[in-house]
């Protein structure tokens, strides 16, 4: 069963859990987790169907062939090689799972997909020994994988196809047969749900998915809410051109230019550098270091109008293009919630804050520690260590133990915890004033 968690307004929670509310003041053991895990769904021609599946930079670097089917610096990657400037950690899904295997009378790919078309399996005698054959595995023009076997039966299956019986190598001797009729699966909101699904049971800093498709961006923003404030499962979603309004929606303004690539394709920088970015920094003025080219043609009455309306945005500031705020969609301000929340870097802290909590309470105390004094004493300490580490590395300020206070709520299985934090924002603005005498 899933643990209780989220937001709450009164104390009438059924499920075991931890419920935490952020409210702006009026005008989790208890150590910093680490940030830099992003998911994203992609549009791929190879790959494992069905599942979400673990990339880390190394990975990526070293084996992306065998991943997704194509080099490190092919054209096919770069918006993930954007994404890994800056992230660590990539939970991935194949939208277009569904497809078909790409297959001859000797193998089959090891995945669907139309990469698998680009395979070639090649047999030929060994030269110092005639009664033994070289199976070659081709991909593209090169050679991914070679057995030297007696027979059919001695080959093994490699990193791209799993080969068949065949009846006899001698007759099957070719420089290059290749697999056909792979196809990928169709990419449509029932993609997307069926990842959104499996996602859930995973822990990541931000999400981001790369649509045009209204209908699709509306779902990730939903889902983002539900999760947020309804399941306490803290993150931030990146989606090209969203006004979602929300404190856990990141908006990317600015499109892409170069031939081919989705419009918003910085979603994938943007998503690993707001993934990868630490609790105490800011990406506001972060030079943009990816590989597309960016639409930044924005006069200063657009930019200012883009700040308002809650929209990540670029510019150009002399020959680099940067990072105008590290601002989320939200627009709309309360009592409760204000525009201290429209900063992402103040996100990155409340979200530090929910998830080590939450994680702290529903392993280290839920079900274990007696709601007692000496039981929300620990607790309490517990909490205030993981402040104080805030504050050592400058996210938070001005932070006391009295800032921390718990009672138990209204069962005796209950705890209510009030807490205080401000929040350090990077410089954004400098106003000065010059005395000449």
């Amino acid at each position: 069963m899933a643990l209780g968690g989220g937001t709450f307004v009164v104390q009438n929670k059924e499920l075991p859990g931890a419920y935490i509310n952020f409210v702006s003041a009026a005008s989790a053991t208890a150590t910093l987790s680490d940030r830099g895990i992003a998911t994203m769904a992609l549009d791929l021609d190879w790959g494992v169907d069905n599942e979400i599946f673990e990339v880390t930079n190394e990975d990526f670097q070293k084996n992306s062939l065998k991943i997704f089917g194509y080099d490190y610096t092919h054209d096919r990657l770069k918006g993930l090689r954007d994404l890994f400037l800056n992230a660590q950690t990539l939970f991935a899904y194949k939208l277009t799972s569904g497809g078909v295997k790409a297959s001859n009378d000797l193998a089959e790919a090891l995945y669907a997909g139309t990469r698998g078309n680009d395979l070639k399996i090649a047999i030929q005698k060994n030269t110092d020994d005639e009664t033994m054959f070289n199976v070659q595995t081709i991909l593209g023009t090169s050679i991914v994988d070679e057995q030297t076997v007696k027979e059919s039966s001695e080959l093994t299956a490699n990193d791209f196809v799993t080969f068949k019986e065949i009846e006899s190598l001698e007759e099957s001797i070719t420089a290059g047969k290749a697999l056909e009729n792979g196809t990928n699966g169709e990419v449509n909101g029932e993609a997307h749900q069926k990842y959104l699904d499996l996602a859930e049971s995973y822990t990541f800093n931000t999400m981001g998915v790369v649509t045009d498709d209204e209908t699709i961006k509306s779902l990730y923003l939903a889902f983002c809410k539900r999760l947020r404030d309804e399941m306490g499962i803290k993150f931030q979603v990146v989606i090209y051109g969203k006004a979602g309004d929300y404190y856990g929606a990141i908006n990317v303004k600015n499109k892409v230019l170069d031939d081919g690539a989705a419009a918003g394709s910085l979603v994938y920088w943007v998503t690993g550098a707001s993934a990868g970015c630490a609790v105490n920094r800011s990406l506001q003025n972060r030079v943009y270091d990816g590989e597309f080219t960016v639409d930044v043609k924005l006069t200063q009455t657009q930019l200012k109008q883009a700040i308002k309306a809650g929209e990540f945005t670029f510019h150009k500031v002399g020959s680099d293009v940067r990072v105008l705020e590290d601002i989320n969609s939200m627009v709309t301000t309360s009592d409760t919630q204000g525009d201290i929340f429209k900063d992402n870097q103040t996100v990155r802290v409340i979200d530090q804050i929910g998830n080590d909590i939450a994680v702290l309470f529903n392993t280290k105390y839920l079900g274990v520690v007696p709601n007692d004094n000496a039981g929300r004493v620990s607790l309490w300490s517990d909490i205030v260590k993981h402040h104080e580490q805030l504050q050592e590395i400058r996210a938070i300020e001005n932070f006391a133990d009295t800032d921390v206070t718990i009672a138990q709520g209204n069962t005796k299985k209950s705890v209510v915890v009030n807490d205080a934090v401000t929040v350090v924002n990077a410089m954004s603005k400098l106003y000065m004033t010059v005395t000449v005498a």
